[in-house]
């Protein structure tokens, strides 16, 4: 959508670039924005989770048939290089991004300014933006990339600086941006050269590329589909690219997901990119020093002898807790049954964003936040304990305990009950580790609410209503007793969440049904000439959720500027990292 045509419409969009006379928006108003700024995904929506649920069940069962990475072979398949200037680039990383406004935009925002001043050092805005996967929430299709993405991005940088190159963006999908097969990302990213995204160029024309930096160090990006393989055109692409390398070059890997994380409870997770680094990039000689993922939406660094494995998801999706994380890590694991794995080797959590005590006290604002972020998903409770207790209440006005115990309208809501808090705990395959407790937990909080409403009916029966003449205790059911439970419901859920995580079970679910848009997270990285990469960590404590228009602004200059002061902070000290020339 062009600023000549604001009106939202349906989109087969493109990254074309914007007109140099774009009018600049007075107000918030999507007519002037030319898109629709949109509310944090709630998460727990009933609709949404079945929705989500059988978009990626047809993902996982179909995905080899919608797999757009084997077609993607007759695309151009060059690798890329940015010199940067006068031998240095300023990069930056964002990934998990295309959520709610606010936080979105917060990120967004100071990632397009000129520079940040951060203890007392400018650090100058990326030249290049490599966005890690995720770049829309909760579905890929146009509308969605428009208005959870590209729109603020735009916004955030309009235009191209009128002094310099124009800076480039780099995406990795992740998996929602798989879940229509890539055909959304691949239009938006990938379609044409010279297309733009505001004032950032795009130039890849895959899912996947390679960028040769300066001082011998390259950035490659590998696609996997949902943890899966790495197809042969891809591996193909790489080969290509990797003939550049020479013995001692230094790397910088983007992979969707932190794999070396998931592999502590599935050690098969790690195996393809460890196949990538065994086959691709080690023939070479030249050495693996960053892996860099997005996926989990916080920070964390496990820090090795021989590279530094960091997860940084804090681009505006849902902010998910810290305290979970393992202290080690053995990456690849021993368990793998890949015979010909690499070497494992210990990795230590040096860093972490949120901390641990700030991360134990925001799961604790689930009792608060999940039945006000998920009116829905309480409304759902209700009506499946209201309905749940007119079928004990029911029961009870029958003869025998038989005919108590089994009358049919109760033993099918108990069935929903406890299957539903059963699929809700997520048990994985029979074949993995530690998947009874999924099976156990979930059927101990199916219980908990059966128990919750069997509390409910004894409290009904003994109140007048229930001897009132039908439809009488319907209404006075669905009008007073309906919120009273859903909100009990909501409270019960939420202990559950608590409990099962610390277990390790449903931690996702404990952070994103509470929907935290602060503690935010993206990296600014800088190879200098003599080699050294430093790659600056940086946190936003709060973000910002008021703005103020800016049109008289210069053309290239944020369209909405904060109503309050917007701050980064550092999360950790500067990680510096010798390349060749540095070394020798």
């Amino acid at each position: 959508m062009t600023d000549e045509q604001p009106a939202p419409r349906p989109r087969s969009f493109s990254a074309e670039a914007e007109p140099s006379t774009a009018r600049r928006p007075v107000s918030m108003d999507p007519q002037q924005l030319g898109f629709t700024p949109q509310r944090p995904v709630g998460w727990l929506a009933p609709l949404l989770l079945l929705n989500t649920g059988l978009r990626t069940l047809l993902a996982i069962l179909f995905g080899a048939y919608l797999d757009k990475r084997e077609l993607q072979n007759s695309l151009p398949g060059e690798s890329f290089e940015q010199p940067g200037t006068g031998g240095e680039l300023w990069l930056d990383y964002v990934s998990d991004l295309g959520d709610g406004f606010d936080a979105t935009y917060s990120v967004a925002y100071l990632m397009a300014q000129p520079g940040l001043e951060v203890d007392g050092r400018m650090l100058p805005r990326g030249q290049v933006l490599l966005m890690g996967g995720d770049q829309v929430y909760p579905l890929a299709n146009g509308d969605g990339y428009e208005n959870r993405m590209k729109g603020p991005y735009r916004a955030a940088l309009p235009e191209a600086p009128a002094t310099g190159p124009p800076p480039t963006l780099f995406a990795l999908p992740g998996n929602h941006d798989w879940y229509d097969g890539l055909t959304a990302f691949l239009r938006l990213f990938a379609r044409r050269k010279d297309g733009h995204i505001g004032g950032w160029r795009t130039q890849q024309r895959r899912s996947y590329f390679a960028v040769e930096l300066p001082a011998r160090w390259w950035l490659f990006a590998i696609d996997e589909q949902f943890e899966a393989y790495i197809d042969d055109p891809q591996l193909v692409y790489f080969e290509r690219a990797a003939a550049g390398l020479r013995p001692d070059d230094r790397i910088i890997l983007m992979t969707p997901s932190p794999t070396w994380v998931k592999a502590a409870d599935r050690p098969g997770a790690y195996d393809s990119v460890d196949y990538f680094i065994r086959t691709i990039l080690a023939p070479s000689g030249a050495q693996v020093r960053v892996l860099l993922s997005g996926d989990l939406h916080h920070y964390a660094r496990y820090s090795g002898e021989d590279r530094e494995l960091i997860t940084c998801g804090g681009g505006g999706a849902y902010l998910l807790g810290t305290h979970q994380l393992p202290e080690a890590l053995t990456v690849p694991p021993k368990e793998t049954l890949t015979r010909s794995a690499s070497r494992s080797r210990q990795y230590e959590l040096v860093a972490r964003y949120p901390q641990v005590a700030d991360s134990r006290r925001m799961s604790w604002g689930a009792f608060r936040k999940i039945p006000a972020r998920n009116p829905g998903f309480a409304t759902m409770l209700g009506i499946i304990h209201t309905l749940t207790m007119l079928a004990m209440a029911g029961a009870a006005g029958q003869e025998g305990i038989f005919q108590r115990l089994f009358s049919i309208p109760l033993i099918f809501m108990m069935v929903v009950i406890l299957a539903g808090t059963v699929l809700f705990a997520q048990p994985p395959d029979a074949s993995q580790d530690k998947h009874a407790r999924h099976w156990l937990l979930g059927l101990a909080h199916g219980f908990a609410q059966v128990g919750l409403a069997a509390a409910g009916t004894w409290l009904w029966l003994r109140l007048p209503f229930h001897d009132w003449s039908w439809p009488g205790p319907l209404v006075i059911a669905a009008i007073a007793y309906g919120p009273i439970i859903a909100f009990l419901a909501t409270q019960l859920l939420a202990l559950y969440l608590l409990i099962a995580s610390r277990f390790d079970v449903n931690v996702n679910e404990l952070f994103a049904g509470q929907g935290i848009e602060d503690a935010k997270s993206f990296l600014r990285l800088h190879i200098a000439t003599d080699g050294t990469l430093t790659i600056y960590p940086l946190g936003i404590d709060k973000i910002c959720r008021k703005w103020t228009p800016n049109p008289a602004g210069a053309p290239d200059s944020s369209w909405l500027l904060p109503a309050a002061p917007l701050s980064v902070t550092p999360i950790e000290a500067p990680i510096v990292l010798c390349g060749p020339e540095a070394a020798g």
